[in-house]
C-alpha cells in the first residue's frame, strides 16, 4: 500500500470533508421540499379529534360539528375520540405524546392548558411547550343553574340560604380543576358561603341528577344548561360574563351580586409540538373559515357562544398571558394546588 505523505493525506481528507458538506447541505435543503409536500399531500389519511369531555355538552357537539366540517372541506374521515378524566389530563397527555404530523388533535380547553397549570402540582404535560397551538375556537360564559325544587331565583337568594344552611346545599363539576369547579370555589369564597363539591366525569350526568335533585347547583356552558332552563327542568340564577349574554338579556350576570366576579371559558384546537408549519397553516385556514360561516354563528348562537377565529400565535399568546392571571386569581381565592 503506498503511504501518502502529509499534504496529500490533507487533501484527501479536504476532500472527504467537502462531499459530505455537501451531502449534509443538499439533505437539508430538501427538507423544505419534503414539507411542502407533506403539505401538499394532508390529510392522505383520517384525522382524529381527542375531546376531553363525555359525549353530549357544547365541547363534545362543537368537536363533532367541526369535525364533520373538516370532513368534508378535506375529503377525508375526522372522527372525534372521547377521552374524559383526570381533569382533561388523560386527552391532553395522549395528544402531547403523539405523532406531530396533524392527524391527532386535541379540543383545546382553558381547564387542560390554564387551570391545571395552576391547580395541580404535577402535570404529564407542559401547556406552553407541548402543544401547537392551531386556533381558538370560541368562548361562552357559563350560567349559574340550580335544580328546579329549590325556591331560589336570585344570586341573592342562593348566598342567603347556603350563609343559613353551612354545608348543606351541594354543586357539580366536571372534576377537580375544570372552569366547573374553580368558578364554584371563586364563588364560595366571593359570597362567604359553603356548599359541597361533587364531581362528575360528563356533563349529560351532571345534568341529570342536578335535574333529578341529586345534586342542588352548577355553574353549566349554555349547550348544556339553557335547554333544561328553557324546558322548566333547571332555574338559571345568573351568567358568568362581565355583561348580560344577547341571548338572554334579562338574566342578570354574577357580577351584578358580587363586583369584580366574572370570566368566560374558552375552548381552541391545538396538536402535538412540532407540527410541520405548513400542515398547522392549512388546519388553521379550514378552521378560520368554519369558524366564519353564518351556519356555524345560526348553530351556536343560541347556546351563548362568541366563535373566536384566531391565528396560531394568537391562540399561544392567550395562554401564556392566562396562566399567571389565573394563578393570581387563584391564590387570592385561597385555593390550594392539589
Amino acid at each position: 500500500m503506498t503511504k501518502l505523505s502529509t499534504k496529500q493525506a490533507h487533501q484527501v481528507n479536504g476532500r472527504r470533508r467537502a462531499a459530505l458538506a455537501a451531502l449534509a447541505a443538499g439533505f437539508v435543503a430538501c427538507q423544505p421540499a419534503v414539507a411542502q409536500n407533506a403539505a401538499a399531500d394532508f390529510p392522505s389519511k383520517p384525522i382524529k379529534i381527542i375531546s376531553p369531555h363525555a359525549p353530549g355538552g357544547l365541547g363534545d357537539t362543537f368537536a363533532r360539528y367541526l369535525a364533520q366540517q373538516l370532513a368534508s372541506a378535506f375529503g377525508q374521515p375526522v372522527v372525534v375520540e372521547n377521552r374524559p378524566g383526570a381533569s382533561q389530563t388523560i386527552a391532553a397527555d395522549a395528544v402531547a405524546k403523539a405523532q406531530p404530523d396533524g392527524y391527532t388533535l386535541l379540543i383545546a380547553t382553558q381547564s387542560a392548558m390554564v387551570f391545571n397549570a395552576v391547580l395541580r402540582k404535577k402535570l404529564p404535560y407542559d401547556p406552553l411547550k407541548d402543544f401547537t397551538p392551531i386556533s381558538m375556537l370560541f368562548d361562552t360564559p357559563t350560567y349559574l343553574v340550580v335544580t328546579k325544587s329549590l325556591p331560589m331565583r336570585t344570586v341573592s337568594d342562593l348566598i342567603a340560604a347556603a350563609k343559613a344552611n353551612p354545608g348543606k346545599y351541594t354543586y357539580a363539576s366536571l372534576g377537580a380543576g375544570s372552569s366547573h369547579h374553580l368558578l364554584a370555589e371563586m364563588f364560595k369564597r366571593k359570597a362567604g358561603i359553603d356548599i359541597l363539591h361533587v364531581p362528575y366525569k360528563g356533563s349529560s350526568n351532571a345534568s341529570t341528577d342536578l335535574i333529578a335533585g341529586q345534586v342542588d347547583m352548577m355553574f353549566e356552558g349554555g349547550a348544556s344548561s339553557l335547554p333544561h332552563v328553557r324546558a322548566g327542568k333547571l332555574t338559571a340564577l345568573a351568567s358568568t360574563g362581565e355583561k348580560r349574554t344577547e341571548i338572554m338579556p334579562d338574566l342578570p350576570t354574577v357580577n351584578e351580586t358580587l363586583p369584580g366576579f366574572h370570566a368566560n371559558v374558552w375552548f381552541g384546537l391545538s396538536g402535538p409540538a412540532g407540527m410541520p408549519e405548513a400542515v398547522v397553516t392549512k388546519l388553521n385556514r379550514e378552521v378560520v373559515r368554519i369558524l366564519k360561516q353564518r351556519e356555524t354563528h345560526d348553530k351556536f348562537f343560541e347556546l351563548g357562544v362568541e366563535l373566536l377565529p384566531t391565528t396560531p400565535q394568537e391562540m399561544a399568546d392567550r395562554i401564556r398571558t392566562e396562566i399567571p392571571e389565573w394563578r393570581a386569581v387563584v391564590e387570592a381565592a385561597g385555593i390550594q394546588a392539589e
